[in-house]
């Protein structure tokens, strides 16, 4: 019944929003759904940590301690979005930006979007995990689309197509995957496409159509988690959405992603050995670091800024899959969850300064921290720790990712891993200081009250990243080195 609950709530809540017309119900609705979302995220994880893997529906729902993870932080990024986008769509209405028919479109697609994006954890069968994440590809298109603007549409065009091919090509991975494993199924062939079924028997898998499927898988996932050459869509998107879903797209989504491609590498690693894989994800996830670093260091919109910046930590996640070892996996682990932690407090400073300047241009905005004192202080923060500044958690993880590619006799890769590091945080120092503690343009919008929603928000994720910096739960690392055994391939 719990992982009934977690995939039915917030499509109750979805539909609920759709009968209604009030647009202080769908904020309630919506605060109420992603609370109750939260708590029984927290109960999942407690349930895996103490039983094993939980089922449901005869085995058509699964979550282990991997799933539970994503679970957890998707719901994490829902509520602080939640609670955050009361206030954003309030000073939009304000502005005369938006109109209730587009406010009515977000709580209703919205809890569908989170839905979808727990069924790709939640489900054991590959083939309705590559459903679900084609069910939140749609969900998050027409949010993208949100303003009703040329460039809203172009951005949306663009993010459907790319993503329509990427994940067409995750499908015939997923078909090939299956074929595959036909000639060692035996008589369980009804639940063949189960991952729990297939990790047992995958070191038996026909490693010729293997090899071809995860090329496939990882270029089809891949694209959705915005891994280069695979990642043009996302800072058109990224740039386009309003806040409160961009945030969903660069903190919940992009998980759901990385997800899939981990259960596709544990199949690919029993299968083939750890070379053919590893040497992949290793090149995608440095290619993909090597390539944000000079946008992140050129960049003039910081809201792109941000696009960017998670193509570098898809990027160093999957190259932590692809240095391999324990020390890869735990990077991993603790990349996803330290970058979900974070990154929310990224996109809510820069909705709050996008909203008061009334643009996103970095040349036209100086001295933040002068008129929004707790945003302009906190956007600082959160930049030094999205680049893993000590003692933030992200240089926990990122310390671990590059130890794994010494461990691995990766020398080379571990250079290329650190310069590109180094370079995006010299990039986001130079912006975020001059953004924030420059002096403020003549004629610049005045001091101004922060709204309590939104200030909300900000400080709930900022306590989570300062907390984590210094200290992590008890439950939540045996959680989290849990799932690095998962995907270092023990099930």
């Amino acid at each position: 019944m719990e992982l009934i609950a977690l995939l039915g709530l917030p499509v109750v809540a979805g539909l609920l929003c759709l009968a209604t017309d009030s647009p202080r119900a769908w904020e309630r609705l919506n605060l109420l759904a992603f609370a109750g979302l939260a708590l029984l995220a927290l109960d999942l994880g407690a349930t895996v940590l103490a039983n094993g893997p939980v089922t449901a529906l005869g085995g058509f729902l699964r979550a282990d301690a991997l799933s539970a993870l994503v679970v957890g932080l998707t719901a994490f990024v829902a509520l602080v979005t939640a609670i955050y986008a009361v206030g954003y769509f309030r000073r939009d209405q304000r502005d005369r930006r938006i109109a209730v028919p587009q406010l009515r479109r977000y709580y209703v697609l919205t809890p569908l979007f989170v839905g979808v994006m727990l069924l790709v954890p939640l489900a054991d069968n590959l083939g309705v995990m590559w459903v679900a994440t084609e069910g939140a590809t749609l969900a998050s298109v027409l949010l993208v689309t949100f303003y009703n603007q040329k460039t809203s549409f172009e951005a949306g065009w663009k993010y459907i197509i790319i993503g329509s091919v990427g994940i067409s090509l995750a499908l015939f991975g997923t078909v090939l995957t299956y074929y595959s494993a036909v000639g060692v199924l035996g008589p369980d062939t009804a639940h063949g496409m189960n991952w729990s079924v297939l990790a047992v028997i995958a070191d038996k898998f026909d490693s010729r159509a293997m090899r071809l499927a995860f090329v496939l898988v990882l270029l089809g996932y891949g694209t959705k988690a915005g891994l280069v050459p695979m990642h043009t869509w996302k800072p058109d998107a990224y740039a386009e959405a309003p806040v409160p879903t961009a945030a969903l797209l660069g903190a919940g989504f992009i998980n759901c992603a990385l997800y899939g491609i981990a259960r596709f590498d544990v199949l690919a690693e029993k299968c083939l050995g750890h070379d053919f894989p590893g040497k992949l994800l290793a090149g995608f996830g440095l290619a993909s670091i090597l390539v944000a670093a000079p946008f992140i260091l050129a960049q003039r919109n910081f809201r792109r800024l941000l696009a960017y910046s998670s193509i570098d930590h898809a990027g160093i996640m999957v190259a932590a899959l692809g240095f391999g070892g324990k020390l890869g996996a735990l990077g991993a682990m603790l990349h996803m969850l330290f970058h979900a932690a974070t990154k929310p407090l990224l996109f809510f400073c820069a909705g709050n300064v996008q909203q008061h300047y009334g643009t996103p241009f970095f040349l036209k905005i100086r001295g933040v921290i002068r008129t929004l004192p707790w945003t302009g202080g906190l956007f600082l923060l959160a930049a030094l720790a999205v680049t893993g500044t000590p003692p933030f958690s992200l240089f926990q993880s990122e310390f671990t990712v590059l130890s794994a590619a010494l461990v691995a006799h990766q020398g080379w890769s571990a250079f290329l891993f650190l310069a590109g590091v180094v370079t995006i945080f010299a990039g986001f120092l130079v912006h975020m200081t001059r953004l924030n503690l420059g002096t403020p343009e003549a004629g610049a919008p005045a001091r101004a009250a922060e709204c309590p929603w939104k200030l909300t928000a900000i400080l709930l994720v900022a306590a989570a990243v300062i907390l984590l910096g210094f200290w992590l739960p008890g439950p939540l690392y045996q959680l989290i080195q849990q799932s690095a055994r998962i995907i270092g391939g023990v099930s």
